[in-house]
């Protein structure tokens, strides 16, 4: 790798003179720095900024780790979160924790052997990496939560208000008509402690409603987990007459189920979810989503870090309401749904085999 040293004797001046090229060239004579310029680019010499940036006590880099960079709504945050540090002169370092505490650990080391001075983080579920978590912050690195807060843990966090959204998204089906309403997900303190699923109940209860349970079932909220889960609900003999995805991978999964099985958004069942992907509004129907604003949740994670970075007071914890956008994939259901079976689905195959853990 090419030094400054190396720069300095193909110019024939001092490495101190050198430097001064690059950080005080207005206080160099016009030859001598037109000499050391031609020395940097005959060499492809780059400057090692990070070196620098420790010298001075800080790296100017934030780690991000998120669920799975792959799903839109994480794609959409690090790409916001990337523009507003750049901008604010931070660099990001971004990995993903798959929503496991154990993963989360393994890549938290990582991080810090980069050295950087903030944390913005989706944590994963499980206590593997709590203490971990603790020692970083003890050491000086800011830690802001973002979609998912572990329960008892100290950090401020940017949330959308997951339960508020599940209310209205169980008040809105249930004024259309629907009693029988399944929804991907149930709580589990280990494997799903997610304030969706934890609040689904508590909001069919709120409606006069109780939680179907054979509608229920403990999974990791990915698509093909819930296409499964599309394809075993909808053979049972009272099938739901409504779908709550509660995310957009989620959706994806029962949408293609519904579609294998010929069943008809929302002529037999209608389908509601969490996130607005760019697919929902291309398909006919057109998927009723909760919007999550991921672009401001990433700004207000960004300004929240830079101003505890600044020694500056911020906002704890910030939340977001979600946004209802209503398209045609949920309607009334049939007055003959109570009774009857969706088209697709046979009578051999009423009975569904047992929902088992995703």
């Amino acid at each position: 790798m090419t030094s400054i040293t190396d720069v300095a004797l193909l110019a024939g001046v001092s490495a101190t003179t050198a430097k001064r090229a690059i950080k005080e060239p207005e206080k160099l004579h016009p030859d001598t720095l037109r000499r050391v310029q031609d020395a940097i680019a005959e060499l492809h010499y780059e400057p090692d900024l990070r070196a620098g940036a420790l010298r001075a006590g800080q790296s100017r880099t934030v780690g991000v780790m998120l669920g799975s960079i792959i799903e839109p709504f994480f794609a959409q945050l690090a790409r916001t979160l990337s523009v507003e540090l750049r901008r604010n002169g931070y660099n990001m370092l971004l990995t993903e924790n798959e929503y496991q505490s154990e993963q989360e650990l393994a890549e938290l080391k990582l991080l810090y052997g980069q050295r950087i001075d903030a944390l913005i983080l989706r944590p994963g579920y499980g206590n593997k990496s709590r203490d971990y978590l603790a020692r970083l912050h003890e050491r000086g690195v800011f830690i802001a939560q973002i979609d998912y807060c572990s329960p008892g843990t100290p950090y401020p966090s940017v949330m959308l208000d997951n339960p508020g959204a599940v209310r209205e998204g169980v008040r809105y089906l249930h004024s259309l008509g629907h009693r029988r309403i399944a929804a991907t997900g149930k709580f589990d303190q280990q494997m799903h402690p997610e304030a969706r699923s934890y609040t689904f109940p508590e909001a069919m209860a709120e409606v006069g409603l109780s939680a179907y349970p054979e509608y229920e079932q403990v999974m990791f909220l990915t698509e093909d987990n819930a296409y499964q889960y599309t394809l075993n609900v909808m053979r049972l003999p009272q099938p739901p007459t409504a779908l709550f995805a509660l995310t957009g991978a989620s959706a994806a999964g029962c949408y293609r189920a519904l579609q294998e099985l010929n069943i008809s958004v929302p002529g037999d069942v209608s389908l509601l979810t969490f996130d607005n992907y760019s697919w929902m509004g291309l398909v006919s129907p057109g998927i009723t989503a909760l919007e999550q604003p991921a672009a401001d949740m990433a700004r207000a994670a960004v300004q929240m870090t830079l101003a505890a970075l600044s020694g500056e007071e911020y906002t704890h914890d910030v939340v977001f309401p979600a946004q209802l956008i209503v398209r045609g994939s949920c309607a009334a259901p049939r007055p003959d749904s109570v009774s009857m079976r969706p088209k697709g689905v046979q009578a051999d195959e009423v009975r569904a085999e047992a929902l088992t853990e995703g």
